[in-house]
């Protein structure tokens, strides 16, 4: 303890009345804070807009603390002689890294505001949600950036405000060239994987909600991190890539262009069948349905062999969760169909039956 500080400490009276007046500073910035934020609720239950809802949602709790600091700070001044250079300095220390940190915290709650005003704006539930899975993928990769970034800045500026640290920090730099190759070796596929999700959110290979094919699996984007994806497959499982992968690998994604999506039904029958009454039936089918969306149906013969021929049916449907409805429903129908109306053009296997003549007996 310094000497300036014993100074302080004996003579009580005027720090117990700096104390005082720092309380009541202290006690001004909450109210004022109360006061603001009530303000805040009041104007949110008036409007319906998003913006002010996720500010009283996010933002009160980290601006409790940014308020009172403030008060305190700007109070110090005008009691530095009652509390003397040592108290001042221990104080202002601690105000600085409880601004430091509060207002970090605020600035990463104020992501999450963004992020509300995004989802209201660009609604990932609509039918045509091709430029709103773009946003929401490119925001939710730049947000964990920037969360990282003021975590790491907050910490760096907090730290460079003590003396003791800045001169670890300076031992520290003298030897970073031999920390650097081991960091850096250690950290090649973190750091790899970091770049890559960079790199995705800027040229988009994938986005949320996106249909892919990935590792023999149909499933959709679920999350994407700065590491890794998470792919939702069809029965529920959850498969996890490293972010890379859809960097370095091929896979399929339905979606990248359009939702839309062709699907095809393939029927092997006779050579008899009517190629025009199976044309005529899946008009009449994908009209009664609710998965076509109105643009392709046809029916052609794609293959032959000697035991019948190859009909493919072909449909349109707006995302591939209709389409694969609706080929199923085509395919049970069109079976149907056939069953009913030409069941003797179902696939069959010809033989030929000779007749052999009588053998003369060997028996006398």
């Amino acid at each position: 303890m310094t000497e300036a500080m014993m100074e302080t400490l004996t003579d009580w009276q005027p720090l117990a009345r700096a104390s005082g007046e720092l309380l009541a500073a202290l006690l001004t910035g909450y109210l004022l804070h109360r006061i603001l934020w009530r303000l805040i609720h009041r104007l949110a239950e008036r409007t319906s807009t998003v913006l002010d809802d996720s500010l009283a949602r996010h933002c009160r709790r980290p601006t409790v603390f940014v308020f009172p600091v403030l008060a305190v700070y700007l109070c110090l001044p005008f009691v530095s002689q009652r509390l003397g250079a040592g108290g001042v300095v221990f104080v202002s220390n601690v105000l600085i890294v409880l601004l430091t940190f509060s207002v970090a915290w605020t600035l990463i709650r104020l992501t999450a505001v963004a992020q509300d005003v995004i989802a209201e704006r660009y609604d990932v539930d609509a039918s045509d949600n091709l430029a709103a899975r773009a946003i929401h993928t490119q925001f939710s990769i730049l947000r964990k950036i920037a969360v990282v970034a003021i975590g790491v800045l907050a910490l760096g500026l907090v730290l460079m405000g003590f003396d003791e640290f800045r001169q670890l920090g300076t031992g520290i730099l003298a030897s970073a060239g031999l920390v650097g190759l081991v960091v850096g070796f250690a950290a090649q596929k973190t750091l790899a994987n970091l770049l890559a999700g960079i790199q995705l959110a800027v040229t988009q290979p994938i986005r949320m909600d996106d249909v892919v094919i990935v590792e023999g699996e149909w499933g959709r984007i679920e999350e994407i991190t700065l590491t890794y994806v998470v792919v939702r497959i069809w029965d529920l499982r959850r498969l996890v890539l490293p972010i890379s992968y859809f960097l370095e690998q091929p896979f399929q994604n339905w979606t990248r262009v359009s939702a839309d999506i062709l699907g095809t039904v393939f029927l092997y029958v006779d050579y008899t069948v009517p190629v025009e009454a199976i044309r005529a039936e899946l008009e009449r089918i994908v009209q009664g349905s609710a998965n076509w969306d109105g643009e392709v149906c046809g029916v052609q013969v794609t293959d032959t062999s000697t035991q019948g021929i190859e009909v493919r049916a072909l449909v349109s449907a707006a995302d591939a969760s209709k389409a694969w409805d609706l080929r199923c429903e085509v395919r049970e129908k069109l079976v149907a169909f056939l069953q009913r109306e030409y069941p003797d053009a179902l696939p069959k296997l010809r033989g030929e039956l000779r007749h052999l003549p009588d053998r003369p007996s060997s028996t006398p």
